[in-house]
């Protein structure tokens, strides 16, 4: 696949993700919601990835929307912003959600508005000290969208995310790891390595297993403690039947590390 405002890589297992359009600190266009919906097909359909890394070139992460996209235009006739949200948003949201591997987002720079949605979207998320996240929709009268009051209230609590809703303050990577938002602030020049060995990691592991733990986890939000004893007596009972619980329990009683192939 030949890309313009992303790059985009399989290796060992590991597929990267890199938002490329650092002159706009890789706001979203058209072309790069195409671009990155056919890579995330890619991985899901592919077979070759067990990990999504995603993470973008250059000093941001990724500042949202390009509002100088035509989609979202000003001039004229009022946009349907619905319409991108519905179109765009959201599909790339659930398709991180519902991605049947882990996914690993490394926050180089500013995440403001729908970009720090994005990277709240994944599962692990680790960002450079010099790193912060901006919930801005409220600077121009629109609200996180991305699944954004979502994600906030369940990371930080509903007064926090208030807060960062409302007033729109940055909020440090620093920081951001004492409330929960994230994983693990970083060390601006350890932050590639960090994030590389940990998507290394998780393309070595049952990857299936993993998947089933992430919709576990996320169903539990909705679950009583009822209908979550019986996800999870469920998933168990699938796990049970894999490759790699077979050769998990093999490896754990013949004293070696287990080669897992994600089935």
């Amino acid at each position: 696949m030949s890309f313009e405002t992303i790059e985009f890589s399989i290796n060992d297992g590991v597929a990267v993700l890199k938002l490329n359009r650092p002159d706009n600190l890789n706001s979203f266009n058209t072309q790069m919601h195409e671009e990155v919906r056919q890579a995330i097909t890619e991985v899901r359909t592919g077979g070759e990835a067990r990990c999504l890394l995603i993470t973008a070139n250059g000093r941001g992460f990724c500042a949202g929307q390009d509002l100088g996209d035509r989609s979202v235009s000003a001039d004229g006739q009022m946009p349907d912003l619905g319409d991108s949200v519905e179109k765009n948003y959201n599909p790339l949201i659930r398709s991180i959600h519902n991605l049947e591997m882990p996914v690993v987002c490394a926050v180089n720079g500013v995440a403001a508005g729908a970009g720090a949605s994005i990277a709240l979207a994944c599962d692990i998320v680790l960002a450079a000290k010099s790193a912060s996240f901006i919930q801005a929709f409220c600077k121009i009268g629109l609200i996180p969208d991305s699944g954004g009051t979502w994600a906030l209230p369940r990371l930080v609590g509903l007064a926090r995310a208030k807060g960062l809703a409302l007033l729109g303050d940055k909020l440090s990577a620093e920081q951001a790891e004492k409330w929960g938002l994230i994983w693990e602030c970083v060390e601006d020049e350890e932050l590639m390595e960090k994030a590389t060995a940990l998507a290394t990691h998780f393309a070595s592991q049952p990857t299936k297993g993993l998947a089933m733990t992430k919709r576990a986890l996320r169903e539990s939000t909705s679950n009583s403690l009822h209908e979550q004893l019986e996800l999870e007596k469920e998933y168990m009972r699938i796990g049970g039947r894999t490759e790699d619980y077979k050769e998990g329990v093999a490896a754990f009683k013949e004293k070696r590390k287990p080669e897992f192939k994600g089935c």
